[in-house]
């Protein structure tokens, strides 16, 4: 009696079983890291040792989230321009964050110089895809 071929790779790779289980976990698994990731990035930010050398070009940033109503806490990378605070989005496509932002924008706070500030941040993108959100703070 012949023993049957084994399956083929790419039906194996392809087959919708194979991708949903893929995606669920590897989506998972990058969502508990990036959690992990941004707790111990904003630990750094807001600890009084290390704050101020870390805090040079990260903060962190509080808004509320306009679909859920939840506060969010997020470190963020950041730069200054003049009175004006900029935060480069890293692959936009793959984020939703910044998208609390656009059109109008809306208000956040933001840690500058162990104080929180509190301002308004409009999001835009550039015609090359990139994408910074503008923070003007209140007075």
């Amino acid at each position: 009696m012949a023993t049957p071929a084994p399956p083929r790779l790419e039906h194996a790779v392809n087959s919708p079983v194979w991708s949903s289980v893929g995606d669920v976990q590897i989506s998972d698994v990058f969502r508990a890291a990036s959690a992990a990731v941004n707790r111990g990035a904003t630990a750094l930010i807001t600890s009084p040792r290390w704050g101020r050398i870390v805090g040079l070009g990260l903060t962190e940033i509080r808004y509320t989230g306009r679909r859920t109503g939840r506060t969010v806490v997020l470190p963020v990378g950041y730069r200054r321009r003049g009175s004006d605070i900029l935060i480069g989005v890293a692959m936009p496509d793959g984020k939703k964050w910044w998208r609390n932002f656009t059109g109008e924008g809306g208000p956040l706070t933001i840690l500058l110089g162990g104080a929180h500030r509190a301002g308004h941040a409009v999001a835009t993108r550039d015609a090359r895809g990139r994408v910074t959100v503008t923070v003007r703070l209140d007075d």
